[in-house]
């Protein structure tokens, strides 16, 4: 007896050391992590980083450019030439050389203004990068969070379980000893023992799932998957969301739909690009060149020459076979698919908002339910307890107010996730997904 004891106590001692030895992850710092680490959020910032870069005047074609050049030719030729009097003149191996260097400057001036709505469009596109980092942000939080509380829900289970495996060893050591004296049958013992057999497999398979789940999270945090932590007990839900509130919000804030309104933008951009191809293109071109060239034979053996050059250009399109029409429609078919978008997308956001604060409401109700059930399952099983202790009552329906319990326990937990869950989804869509979840 007193053997059985310390190893009570080792085992006591030994899990208490490895709780401590858990991390104990919070879900902000849970978000706080995957914000640093998770690849696809690293993904969107560097993305986002590409279009910052690629907003420069020089990018749209604003500024003008200067070129450094060099050009050297050489040949050997054998040469045998005619003058104009019938005399000839033969040179074999005569060597000839132009070489020239300088710089040299281009500059478009007017181009019907297409280098201007150019630069606004990069802008724009730099807004659009904003926008799907945002996106990418908020759903890899929304991962964050649910993951984590469905930790915590299964957390609940478990020990709702545990629970369940006292019960059951306690109905067992009361069926054998009922039994030992004779006011039991074996059998009572044997179906003690089958339905512990049976809780001890639900336990199993749910510390499976709970193990599986951190490795999930973990990965989604982008670090070691075999990290261990712990996690909160309780659901916390905000319960003061509001319809009409969100759906400003969202209106506001929405990622996607906001992606939308700028790619509008894009559209009408692009369609000014296009138009100003009916207008004249205008380059000035300016540079400073050195020129030297020698010939071994000729009136001109050696030339030199320095000093600058200027000039300017222009070309305007007249007739390309009705391709600036056709491209001009093209752009403004785009421009209005692209209202036409923003348009479904914000029935579409009214209707998975409206679905989902029903839903929402829903679980709230649930909630309190669940918890009311569970209370009265836990009253129901204490009696049902006592009453099996001093044997007023069968093990069957012992067993079956055992059950009530668990059940109502993991029915209460689920409730309170899918609260969580419509929580995280109306704040999502809202695009108001908050890091704390307090």
């Amino acid at each position: 007896m007193k053997l059985k004891i310390f190893f009570q106590i080792v085992f006591l001692f030994t899990a208490s050391l490895m709780a401590e030895a858990q991390e104990l992850l919070t879900v902000e710092d849970a978000v706080k992590i995957a914000l640093e680490n998770n690849y696809e959020i690293k993904i969107a910032s560097n993305d986002l980083r590409i279009d910052q870069q690629n907003v420069s005047l020089a990018n749209a074609g604003v500024l003008p450019q200067l070129n450094a050049t060099v050009t050297d030719n050489n040949s050997i030729l054998d040469t045998k030439q005619t003058q104009s009097d019938g005399s000839e003149r033969e040179l074999n191996g005569a060597r000839n050389m132009n070489l020239a260097y300088g710089v040299a400057l281009n500059w478009t001036i007017f181009d019907g203004l297409r280098m201007f709505a150019r630069y606004d469009q990069l802008k724009e596109l730099e807004k659009l990068g904003d926008a799907e980092l945002k996106l990418a942000i908020f759903t890899k939080v929304s991962d964050v969070i649910t993951t984590y509380y469905d930790l915590v829900q299964q957390q609940q289970q478990l020990k709702a379980l545990d629970t369940a495996i006292v019960i059951s060893n306690l109905r067992i050591s009361t069926a054998d000893n009922r039994y030992k004296i004779g006011k039991a049958s074996k059998l009572e013992v044997l179906n003690a023992q089958v339905d512990l057999n049976t809780d001890t497999t639900a336990l199993l398979r749910q510390k499976e799932l709970y193990a599986n789940t951190k490795i999930f999270l973990n990965e989604i945090l982008a670090r070691d998957v075999k990290t261990d932590f712990s996690v909160v007990d309780e659901v916390t839900i905000d319960e003061t969301l509001l319809l009409p509130e969100l759906m400003t919000l969202a209106e506001k804030q929405n990622p996607q739909l906001q992606s939308q309104i700028i790619n509008k933008r894009i559209s009408e951009l692009q369609l000014k690009q296009v138009k100003a191809n009916r207008y004249p293109t205008v380059n000035i071109t300016s540079g400073y060149n050195f020129t030297r060239t020698e010939a071994s034979l000729g009136f001109t053996t050696q030339s030199t020459g320095q000093g600058f050059t200027y000039g300017i250009n222009a070309t305007m399109n007249i007739f390309n076979g009705g391709l600036q029409n056709r491209n001009e429609r093209v752009a403004k078919i785009q421009v209005e698919n692209s209202k036409i978008v923003i348009e479904q997308q914000l029935k579409m956001l009214e209707s998975q908002l409206s679905s989902a604060y029903q839903t929402y409401l829903t679980n709230l109700q649930l909630t309190k339910l669940e918890a009311k059930n569970e209370d009265i399952a836990k009253e129901n099983l204490d009696i049902t307890l006592a009453k099996f202790k001093i044997g007023t009552i069968a093990p069957l329906e012992f067993r079956e107010a055992q059950l009530n319990y668990v059940n109502a326990k993991v029915r209460n937990s689920n409730a309170q996730y899918a609260a969580k869950v419509s929580e995280i989804n109306l704040k999502e869509l809202a695009g108001n997904l908050s890091l704390s979840q307090n």
